[in-house]
């Protein structure tokens, strides 16, 4: 589980400082331009494959973070109970820019610490009005991508309130079920995928009401996305405090998988990090995260259950069915070891 900080790190007490759309450590005349507009959306007091995303997607120039969505678990979440789970996200999304010293505090905005009640009533919530204002927005060009590794309540509500935001994002999901015949599901599974079960109701509303782009990484494909233990005690805790801390997050949850007779295991899923592949390590030529292979349907109802029922003529769905983990982790890898050098001299 994600420790919460009973008072987040300041940034202003890091050695060095900087702020988003800065990368001091990159030893050159340029870094590259950001190619899309991203919000991340992520339950950052659950499973700590989070922080990594989010340390991750700072430390990376093709993607401009607008806002970062600290959201809800399910009520009685094994990792964060509640009832006030999206507080808790917000306190340590704070406390990990405060330990990477980056200032950019303000882009951290609260999401709804309930779900959907209906699939007719947003949850109101800063976030649900920063989502609106960044994709209404009409001084930009560059693509919104709305990077969610849990729930959607926020999203959903956005398009509840207002509808016409829908063409004017794309949002890559970490969640959701197996497509029969594309995948099976693992052994003994929850019978709904995790992050669909956060809020079922607002993943119908985002996936059956309105025509929204969805690029979805459902359970079969961030299952694959593994780091072995291995590669964590030598290319993430080495690298400083904050290699330290993101190693350490980890075997807190492995020390808890050990108490309950399941562990410890020799590799752990690292399954939010596809939402920076796909949003900022694209193809320099033909912009798109190419490495990476999907098919392409017409997207399905979604059932209550977390099934599907074909519909088609609808619009497309883009599922992923394999992902890039080398150049993933390897970017993230090399990421952090940059960074953490110039952090500490």
């Amino acid at each position: 589980m994600t420790r919460i900080p009973s008072a987040p790190v300041a940034p202003e007490t890091s050695a060095k400082t900087w702020s988003l759309g800065t990368f001091p450590w990159q030893e050159r005349t340029h870094t590259a331009a950001p190619r899309a507009r991203v919000i991340i959306d992520n339950d950052f007091s659950g499973d700590p494959d989070d922080l990594y995303q989010i340390v991750h997607h700072v430390l990376s120039p093709g993607a401009e973070i607008r806002y970062v969505i600290a959201s809800h678990l399910r009520p009685g979440d094994p990792f964060d109970p509640g009832p006030y789970s999206a507080e808790n996200a917000e306190r340590v999304a704070l406390d990990v820019f405060g330990r990477m010293g980056l200032a950019s505090t303000d882009v951290i905005v609260r999401g709804s610490n309930d779900a959907l009640a209906d699939a007719h009533t947003p949850q109101p919530a800063p976030a649900v009005d920063a989502i609106i204002r960044e994709a209404l927005r009409d001084d930009v060009t560059t693509p919104l991508f709305y990077a969610a590794g849990a729930g959607l309540t926020d999203l959903a509500s956005a398009l509840l309130i207002e509808p016409s935001i829908a063409s004017r994002i794309t949002l890559v999901w970490i969640g959701g079920n197996e497509h029969e015949g594309l995948a099976y599901a693992p052994p003994n599974p929850m019978p709904i995928e995790y992050n669909l079960l956060i809020d079922v109701t607002a993943a119908q509303v985002v996936f059956n009401d309105f025509d929204i782009e969805i690029w979805q990484v459902p359970r079969d494909r961030y299952r694959q996305c593994l780091v072995s233990d291995a590669e964590l005690r030598h290319r993430v805790r080495p690298h400083g405090a904050l290699g330290q801390y993101l190693f350490d997050e980890i075997e807190e949850v492995n020390q808890r998988a050990t108490e309950q007779g399941r562990g410890p295991g020799e590799t752990y899923a690292l399954g939010d990090q596809p939402l920076v592949l796909f949003t900022s390590l694209l193809s320099l030529f033909e912009a798109d995260p190419s490495s990476s292979t999907y098919v392409r349907m017409p997207t399905p109802t979604l059932n209550a259950d977390g099934t599907y029922t074909a519909r088609p003529g609808a619009r497309p769905l883009r599922v992923y069915t394999n992902i890039d983990t080398r150049l993933m982790f390897e970017d993230f890898y090399l990421k952090l070891a940059e960074f953490t050098a110039w952090q500490q001299h």
